[in-house]
């Protein structure tokens, strides 16, 4: 889906959604009555210093006028910015505040929602949509951590190796399918219902905590996880 296809989905009686220099920023109604706060990246545009401070800036300016609605995070970027500029400016903390400011907003009672309408990939990924409560996609979604060159780069391991891990383990391997397997992923949506009615399903349902782990283990994509982070709770609350 495009994503003026996307917003028209999300918000059929209109939205005052803008994009500037590949950002987005705005809110729209939800079915509930209620409305919903959006920020964004478009048309493959890499995450910098200044998208960053942005984005992060929408998401603070919100909590000082006391929002406490949902933020839906829409997602259709690049990698964080190549540049040596932004590496020089500590680009990894900028990414890493803007996160933070999605987190924290989470902890006072915003829901927020990621929604993968195209390709991400990285820092910009991680900063974005793996930042929010619940995580969802439409089909043909292209989000990835690491691409297997450059994980082949990282870790000296031929491609071939990494090739054939991707086959049988998802937290190896790209992709939609791959992330959805390792509860990455809540749900892909499907795109020829209504994304307004989806988006308020979501909203609607209980429970805050994190279930990433659990899923993972549920869909058999990363099986370890949740038994260690429940070993690890146990033993840190056990009497010394």
């Amino acid at each position: 889906m495009t994503l003026a296809e996307v917003l028209a989905s999300l918000f059929p009686a209109g939205h005052d959604v803008v994009q500037a220099r590949g950002l987005l920023s705005g809110s729209g109604p939800l079915n509930d009555g209620g409305r919903v706060t959006v920020i964004g990246v478009a048309d493959r545009t890499p995450l910098g210093v200044e998208e960053a401070l942005s984005l992060a800036g929408h998401v603070l300016a919100g909590l000082e006028k006391g929002d406490d609605g949902p933020i839906l995070v829409l997602i259709d970027s690049d990698s964080q910015r190549m540049s040596k500029r932004d590496e020089l400016l500590g680009l990894n903390e900028f990414l890493a505040h803007l996160a933070k400011c999605l987190i924290h907003a989470d902890m006072q009672g915003c829901h927020t929602v990621g929604l993968l309408y195209g390709h991400t990939a990285a820092g910009a990924f991680i900063a974005t949509a793996m930042a929010t409560r619940s995580l969802v996609a439409l089909p043909g979604a292209a989000p990835a951590v690491m691409d297997l060159p450059s994980m082949a780069r990282v870790t000296k391991l031929p491609i071939d190796i990494l090739e054939e891990k991707a086959r049988s383990t998802p937290v190896f391997a790209p992709g939609l399918e791959n992330l959805a397997r390792t509860g990455a992923v809540l749900a892909v949506w499907d795109e020829k219902r209504s994304l307004a009615d989806q988006l308020q399903a979501l909203l609607d349902q209980p429970g805050t905590d994190d279930r990433r782990d659990r899923l993972g283990k549920e869909r058999k994509g990363r099986p370890k996880a949740a038994d260690i982070a429940e070993r690890v709770h146990d033993l840190a609350l056990r009497p010394q």
